[in-house]
Parts: structure tokens; C-alpha cells; sequence
């Protein structure tokens, strides 16, 4: 169909849709939109045409979308303001972190300000903190690109390179998010960008998020910290960043949309799928690997018959597909038809002084991983369909073919279809 929209509105499209500018002149978080230029908007995302000139567009329209004009632009004047606190910066490169809660508008600030200083012929590089909603790498990871055209969704950029964590909270990894953002800040820089613009997750909210967000800043050191700001809920972690760093508070756009638990969740899957595609299962000797956050299984132990190991047998009343005895856990891997009566792994708890985690081969399905090559540069995710103790390989269903030399398995499980089921505590 087509719309036209008069000059002074913006005309609001929620996914999934099409947009084709036919005729005017229109502007999408700070991108002036050319004539016959086409804008894809995915499911779960609300995309802005501010009007500059009378314009028609031809809209496309998915299951669930929909339109609405609103008089005036829906982006703040203050991102504006903003723009040009950051294009005024004498330090180059210059770092930019953006604060704020889930669905307060971060992600399309950096796309505006991205925007903004690529018109001025800047180079921009975006570093994408938001395990949950992770735009530029796979879910679960943070990421970052170097962007050379202007962008609508930075769920279009190729990512340079990325860092597993393994977890779609980062309250669960703190440590993690911030060691895996400062080294790939530190490999951005050697690029030599103008600009890094840093986004983070909505987790702000409680003294718990408070410490976190301020470490990472400390350790991240921007010159500018944006602060979108709702409501009261970001003033503890203001006041706590005020002291040592400039920041500078913007408002939320007020047609922001706001997502249910479930779309979240969809629009992670969307992820797993573009960066799932083409793949096919890799068989990988596990003795060619280096497996790193190997709490699962325990793989990187060898399973033979020494004396420890004749003993935990003799203490559980059978021989198991694997054990890996950690520093203060065993791990026993049995059949998919077996188990071990309680009684016995309490007597081995005893004898070794360690817990024992009993597992059944097929537990590992479906976890989520990550691969690298062996100078640790991120190749891709696969999900781990199975570990065959017998012929000692992992089945991975991945579309990464070569160069594999280490994995990292996540605490997030898909199904066949690639949807989330549970994560592993």
C-alpha cells in the first residue's frame, strides 16, 4: 500500500515490514533516507520516518505490524544536543558509553549518533554490550563493527569480532561482559576510529547492577556517558558516576515501544537463526580442541583407568561413560538408561571430599557454543548436539567449517528449531 505522510509528522512502523520511500524527503535516526531507498523493519522493532518534505512511502506489511503518524519528530531534541557535545570532542578516538534501562531507547541512539558522525565523514565503530539483545554479534556474546555507511538497524552490520560470555543476563557474568568488552575496546582502538560509541544492557537497577555498571565504566574510561533517562531509576547510578566521569542525561523518545519478555526472547531468535544459517552438524576430535569454562563435563580430562579413577568406580558400583575430577566437583557421565543410587554417591562424597555431579549422556544437547580459531578470534556459534565419549569427537551443528581449535559452551539451550528451552544453573 502506499502512504502518504505532510511534512512536520513522523510516520511510526512497527515490524515486520517493508518501507520504500517513493517521493519527499524523510529522515530514520539521523539518515536521510534517498529516494526509492527501502528500510526492512524486523518483528519487535518500531522504526521512525521524521517527514522534512511531503513524502510517499510503499509500505509492506507482516503479520501484527502496523503504522501511525504523530505530529512533530520522535527523536529528542536532546540527542541532538548530544550529537554535538560528541562531534565537539577534541579526543580522538573519542568513547561514548550509553546508560539505560530495557526499552528506553539505547540501541537507536547509537544509531543516530552513529549516523550523524558518519554524514560528517567520521569513522565509527560500535561496540555492542547488550548480551540479551545483542544487535551486531550473536546472542549471548557482545560484539562490535566498524560502520561505513549510514544504518537503520545495527542488527545489519557484520560483526568484526565478538566475545562469548554464554548467557543472555550479565548478572550472571559480570566479570565476563566487562573482560570480554575491555579487550575488544582495546582491539577497536587499534583500528584508529574517530569515534567509539559503546552500548550496554538495560540490567541498572539495584545495588548489584549500580557496582556493575560503574566498574565498567571505570574500566572502559568514555569521555562522555549518556544517561537516558525515564524515570528516578537511574539517579543511584548518576550520582555514583557524576564524581569521576562526564555525563550527560537525554530523554527517552516518547513513542518508544516496549517489549514483553516473549518478543525479547523472539528477537534473540532471530539471532540465532542469522547466525546459525547454513549450517550443517561437524564432527571435531575433542583431543584437537581447547575447551574453555569447562565446568559442564569436564572434557579436557582424559578418562583412563588409574588408580583414582578405579577407586571413584569401585565407590559408585559401576564404570561410567567419563569422569573428570575438577578441583571441587567429579563429574560422572553415565548412559542415557542409567543412574547412580544415592547412597553411592554419598560414599563417594565422602571418600573423595568432592561433590559428585552425575549427568546423563544427551544433557548436553543443544547448548549453545562458541568456536575459535587458535589465535582466539571468534569464528562463530553452533549448538552442541553431542558428545560421543566413545569415539572421544563433539557433534556440533554449526556453519563454521575449518580452522575450529577451541569451543566455550554456554549455559543457554535451543531446540531443533532454534528456539531457547532453559539455560543450565
Amino acid at each position: 500500500m502506499n502512504v502518504t505522510v505532510e511534512v512536520g509528522k513522523t510516520f511510526l512502523v512497527d515490524g515486520p515490514a517493508s518501507v520504500t520511500l517513493v517521493s519527499g524527503k524523510t529522515e530514520v535516526f539521523g539518515y536521510d533516507l534517498k529516494a526509492m531507498g527501502k528500510v526492512v523493519i524486523r518483528d519487535g522493532k518500531r522504526m521512525p520516518f521524521a517527514v522534512k518534505e511531503k513524502a510517499t512511502f510503499e509500505v509492506s506489511l507482516g503479520e501484527n505490524a502496523s503504522t501511525e503518524e504523530v505530529e512533530g519528530n520522535t527523536i529528542p531534541s536532546s540527542w541532538e544536543e548530544a550529537y554535538r557535545e560528541l562531534a565537539a570532542l577534541q579526543t580522538k578516538p573519542s568513547i561514548v558509553l550509553v546508560l539505560g534501562e530495557v526499552d528506553s531507547g539505547k540501541t537507536s541512539l547509537c544509531t543516530y549518533l552513529t549516523n550523524k558522525l558518519l554524514s560528517n565523514g567520521q569513522k565509527v565503530a560500535v561496540l555492542d554490550g547488550d548480551l540479551g539483545q545483542s544487535d551486531i554479534g550473536p546472542p549471548c556474546t557482545v560484539a562490535y563493527a566498524i560502520v561505513s555507511k549510514p544504518v537503520t538497524d545495527l542488527f545489519n552490520l557484520e560483526a568484526e569480532n565478538a566475545y562469548f560470555v554464554g548467557v543472555t543476563s550479565p548478572s550472571k557474568a559480570v566479570e565476563k561482559v566487562i573482560e570480554g568488552l575491555v579487550s575488544l575496546k582495546d582491539e577497536i582502538l587499534k583500528r584508529n576510529p574517530d569515534h567509539v560509541i559503546v552500548n550496554t544492557d538495560g540490567w541498572v537497577e539495584g545495588e548489584e547492577a549500580v557496582n556493575y555498571k560503574v566498574k565498567l565504566v571505570e574500566k572502559i574510561r568514555p569521555d562522555i556517558v549518556f544517561c537516558i533517562q525515564q524515570n528516578e531509576m537511574l539517579k543511584p547510578l548518576l550520582t555514583a558516576l557524576q564524581k569521576n566521569f562526564k555525563t550527560i542525561t537525554i530523554d527517552s523518545p516518547p513513542t518508544i515501544k516496549q517489549r514483553s519478555r516473549e518478543k525479547r526472547r523472539s528477537l534473540r531468535e532471530l539471532g540465532y537463526i542469522k547466525y546459525l544459517k547454513n549450517a550443517r552438524v561437524q564432527s571435531i576430535p575433542i583431543s584437537w580442541l581447547k575447551i574453555e569454562s569447562d565446568e559442564l563435563v569436564g572434557l579436557n580430562k582424559t578418562f583412563g583407568m588409574d588408580k583414582r579413577e578405579r577407586e571413584i568406580c569401585d565407590l559408585l558400583g559401576m564404570k561410567p561413560l567419563h569422569i573428570a575430577e575438577m578441583k571441587e566437583k567429579i563429574y560422572i557421565i553415565v548412559g542415557k538408561g542409567r543412574w547412580v543410587k544415592l547412597e553411592k554417591i554419598r560414599a563417594a562424597e565422602e571418600a573423595t571430599g568432592k561433590k559428585v555431579v552425575v549427568m546423563r549422556k544427551g544433557d548436553e544437547e543443544g547448548l549453545l557454543t562458541a568456536l575459535y580459531n587458535d589465535e582466539r578470534k571468534f569464528l562463530g556459534v553452533g549448538v552442541l548436539r553431542e558428545i560421543d565419549y566413545g569415539r572421544k569427537v563433539m557433534k556440533i551443528f554449526t556453519p563454521v567449517s575449518s580452522g575450529i581449535s577451541a569451543v566455550a559452551i554456554g549455559k543457554v539451550r535451543l531446540d531443533k528449531n532454534l528456539r531457547e528451552v532453559t539455560t543450565v544453573q
